[in-house]
């Protein structure tokens, strides 16, 4: 008898088992239609990394991934910054599904508050003078764009031909504007806009490509009219890189020769940010800027980079730096997924004139030439 109501003693509760097994199986089924909910609504094309992976990543906090990383070796245990927690399941989901971060409301205002979006740049290499305060600035164009700017009288007209310049193959570069008609205030008879139909950033392109051009390279300058495109379609301004893009993709298709993508810009920060002076000579300063959203990151960051160095070895104090963008209020993409060596860059700014402006594409193009070359030098060994 003692034995008997020993054991009887530890008997468990049936009902509580498989009241344990019930809910066991009830997880297991609702985890299993979330992932088949989630199998079939992603993207049908994958690639080695999927899109739509990448695309869910990076709404998420890199800090966060230290918790993978600690999985596998508990040295990243040290790693967390000090006020980094592990994100809850509920504040994933949230995250995931809505693209707004809890407790920061930069990712819902991020568009409604002008200037509140610069705050989802990250600042890679700083130039001289760059910080937060100084990063670029977007503004929204006139809903029409009047013809008024004068281009007045140029310095030089033309691009100096170096000596000994290689003769051209085909096209290396395509030169591009995704926001044609960002304008210059000293080309314009006021200030009630800086945004103009012909005296704007594609004339800065022509320069550049002409100057490519006569170092050997060839270069293909596009002066598509995307705000006319957002204006037939009913797009907004920040749509504009959708619009481009399938102007890029069919470019890219007709001319296979091309390698390297350059979206010219310009700034709206003052002048003193926007200007270097050089052997007495004023030159626009350049800001290469990198989407973080797209599966060609890190190569399209590396090539920034690289020409930072360059031109700041020749040229101290013409670039601002290289910063990335992702998140809500920016685009985080800029069409440089489509290639590893497309980047943005932002060519002075609303306050400098043509001079100074076709000065920095001589630079750009005399930097970027000796680049390419030894590239290609370097891919014939």
């Amino acid at each position: 008898m003692p034995h008997y109501k020993k054991w009887k003693g530890r008997r468990s509760n049936p009902f509580k088992i498989w009241s344990k097994w019930l809910g066991l199986a009830a997880v297991i089924l609702l985890l299993l239609f979330i992932g088949i909910g989630i199998l079939t609504g992603a993207k049908t094309t994958y690639r080695l990394y999927s899109d739509t992976i990448q695309e869910w990543t990076t709404k998420l906090k890199g800090s966060s991934f230290i918790y993978l990383f600690e999985m596998e070796n508990r040295l990243f245990a040290d790693a967390h910054p000090d006020d980094n927690r592990l994100p809850s399941l509920t504040s994933l989901s949230f995250q995931l599904l809505t693209s707004l971060t809890p407790n920061d409301p930069r990712s819902l205002l991020g568009r409604e508050i002008p200037g509140l979006s610069a705050y989802n740049s990250q600042i890679i290499i700083a130039g001289q003078g760059t910080d937060f305060s100084t990063l670029p600035v977007e503004s929204e164009p006139p809903l029409e764009v009047d013809s008024r700017g004068e281009e007045g009288v140029v310095e030089k007209e033309s691009p100096e031909k170096p000596e000994g310049a290689p003769a051209i193959k085909d096209d290396r570069v395509y030169i591009y504007h995704t926001h044609n008609t960002e304008s210059f205030y000293p080309h314009l008879p006021d200030k009630s806009t800086s945004y103009d139909g012909k005296v704007n950033i594609t004339l800065v392109g022509k320069r550049l490509g002409e100057s490519l051009v006569s170092r050997g390279i060839g270069a293909t300058v596009d002066t598509t009219d995307v705000a006319q495109i957002l204006k037939d379609r009913g797009l907004e301004h920040y749509q504009s890189y959708e619009a481009m893009r399938p102007v890029v993709k069919e470019v890219m298709n007709q001319k296979q020769s091309l390698n390297f993508f350059f979206d010219l810009h310009r700034d709206s920060v003052s002048k003193k940010n926007t200007t270097t002076t050089i052997d007495g000579k004023e030159y626009a300063r350049f800001m290469f800027v990198i989407g973080a959203e797209n599966s060609h990151f890190e190569q399209n960051l590396k090539f920034a980079t690289e020409l930072h160095k360059r031109l700041e070895e020749k040229y101290p104090g013409i670039s601002r730096g290289v910063i990335t963008k992702k998140g809500a209020g920016v685009d985080g993409v800029y069409n440089q997924d489509l290639n590893p060596n497309a980047i943005l860059i932002e060519f002075g700014g609303v306050e400098n004139n043509l001079d100074e402006l076709y000065r920095s594409a001589d630079v750009m193009a005399e930097v970027f030439s000796d680049y390419y070359f030894e590239d290609e030098k370097v891919s014939a060994d």
